[in-house]
């Protein structure tokens, strides 16, 4: 799954939402549905007006009669047989994520499946370049298949849209990511931070994770390092799973390992090897950084950047994506498969030093931004519908 599909290193799903069912409630078939970013694409909870949408439940992979609301991968609803099956219990289909695994002459036959039962197609564009692939063509070959199959297309910012516009001559309606922190806790969280006395130091972050194909073993970590070392009062932290960074893990960087392990003898770095967390984990690591740093050099959006955007932690992007366009307030350096820009990386930083602390987006400014993207989703819907 992609970065901007999921919040890369939770587990966590959460309860399904659902809004109200009705006579012109538009019934969904959602791959996925278990999944932050679609579950807040439906209404506020409490919302209550005619209408709105029923995303069925995620097919157990396991046990497809069976539906699920933490495991489902592969999707189970990218088959014909499934659609075939099921064509009378949805009304459309909305693919976001999840088909990494599934060839474009499989894709071609979902779409031909939908197309014989008369099921629109609307696909969300999180993606323009897999960040788990190496290489594009895997995935360009199957953006090939959906993005002109669909009935409708949506994507998270304007130069993504420009980008599709540009390769397959269809503009992309551009929808906001929603927020990802639950409301309530969003609301929690900021207000505890707010409540905080001044901190001394300005804390840094870097998640390595399991090294993606779009980190190349941590290379902006060297001049990471020397750009907090400039910053009086402020301390980078370094973090990566066990699989990356003990020996006889099953991804084991000796190389990566030995220059952190130096690095932080030597005092100029902290750094934490621990495996996922869990939800509660991830913002409160989230929430103890001033700036969290994306250390990609390709990919398209981010969740873990609306995350931070949710909890008050200013985001430094690279240039590569459009992650920048996500939010105004994202400081972006140079950074994409032709090189890193070291000083765009030191600029970027000690502008986001000089402008600390920043509260985030409010519960206020979050719920209103769901009501328009949840609204402009079941009007997408029906138009694709529509006789």
């Amino acid at each position: 799954m992609a970065e901007s599909g999921a919040m890369a290193d939770s587990g966590a799903v959460g309860a399904a939402v659902s809004d109200p069912v009705g006579e012109s409630t538009v019934r969904v078939a959602s791959v996925p549905h278990s999944q932050v970013y679609i579950r807040h694409t439906g209404r506020v909870p409490g919302d209550s007006r005619p209408g709105g949408v029923l995303r069925l439940p995620d097919p157990d992979p396991r046990n497809p009669g069976q539906s699920t609301e933490s495991t489902w991968w592969p999707p189970v609803m990218l088959d014909p047989h499934w659609i075939r099956e099921n064509a009378s219990t949805f009304d459309l289909m909305h693919i976001h994520f999840g088909f990494d695994a599934i060839s474009p002459r499989d894709l071609r036959a979902v779409t031909a499946e939908l197309k014989a039962r008369g099921k629109p197609l609307v696909y969300t564009v999180h993606d323009l370049r897999n960040p788990h692939h190496l290489t594009p063509e895997a995935h360009d070959a199957q953006l090939d298949v959906l993005i002109p199959a669909a009935d409708r297309l949506i994507t998270l910012t304007p130069g993504a849209a420009a980008a599709v516009e540009a390769r397959w001559g269809r503009r992309p309606v551009v929808l906001p990511h929603p927020h990802v922190v639950e409301l309530g806790e969003l609301e929690r969280r900021q207000r505890l931070r707010l409540s905080r006395p001044p901190q001394g130091r300005f804390r840094v972050g870097v998640h390595l994770k399991s090294l993606r194909p779009n980190m190349l073993d941590g290379v902006i970590l060297p001049a990471l390092t020397a750009a907090v070392e400039q910053l009086p009062g402020a301390v980078l932290q370094v973090n990566g799973h066990p699989d990356i960074l003990t020996p006889g893990g099953d991804k084991y960087r000796p190389e990566l390992h030995k220059w952190l392990t130096e690095a932080e003898t030597a005092g100029r770095l902290e750094l934490q090897v621990r495996d996922y967390f869990d939800e509660t984990a991830l913002w409160d690591y989230l929430g103890s950084l001033d700036v969290s740093v994306l250390p990609y050099r390709f990919g398209t959006h981010s969740g873990w950047l609306e995350a931070c955007t949710d909890l008050g932690t200013s985001v430094l992007a690279p240039s590569c994506g459009f992650y920048a366009q996500q939010r105004s307030t994202v400081a972006e350096f140079v950074h994409t498969e032709d090189g890193l820009d070291e000083q765009s990386l030191a600029t970027a930083l000690k502008g986001l030093y000089a402008e600390r602390p920043w509260p985030g987006l409010s519960r206020a400014e979050r719920t209103a931004e769901r009501r328009a993207v949840a609204a402009a989703h079941e009007e997408i819907y029906a138009s694709v519908l529509a006789p």
